[in-house]
């Protein structure tokens, strides 16, 4: 005999069929980790892009269609693919005058799915962002 006794047979297979539960469950949530991580670094520092595109603007409309054009293709540029991609161009300090802290704010938030991972349980979706700030060029034309 193995030593075992005969009320222990079988019991690998029990402790086997409650810890594999577990070990899945953990791995799932490694990967979840693992992406929200590798998309919140590719998220970071496409405000910081936008921002400069927009500080180049000759008008807060201009600045706004810029940030939001340098935000889209920086998140394709960095292979991010988000359901949702939300710019807000804060143009309120645009026009101040020279040395009087003109600046243009940006906030990009980018929605990444989750959903394809295939767990129940897991969230669908997660939103990312980043924000910065760009002093305005005092030397742009404003014609």
């Amino acid at each position: 005999m193995t030593g075992l006794r005969d009320g222990e047979r079988g019991s690998e297979s029990v402790e086997l069929a409650i810890l594999l539960p577990v070990a899945i469950l953990v791995l799932a949530l490694v990967v979840v980790g693992g992406r929200v991580a590798l998309a919140g670094n590719r998220v970071s520092g496409v405000a910081g892009i936008a921002a400069r595109e927009a500080s180049l603007a000759r008008s807060p409309a201009a600045a706004q269609s810029a940030a939001t054009a340098a935000a889209t293709q920086a998140l394709d540029d960095r292979d991010l693919h988000c359901t949702s991609i939300a710019v807000d161009v804060d143009t309120s300090r645009f026009s101040a005058a020279p040395g009087a802290g003109a600046a243009v704010s940006v906030q990009v938030a980018c929605t990444v799915d989750l959903s394809d991972i295939g767990f129940a349980g897991l969230p669908g979706s997660r939103t990312l962002d980043d924000a910065a700030t760009s002093p305005v060029d005092p030397t742009r034309s404003t014609s």
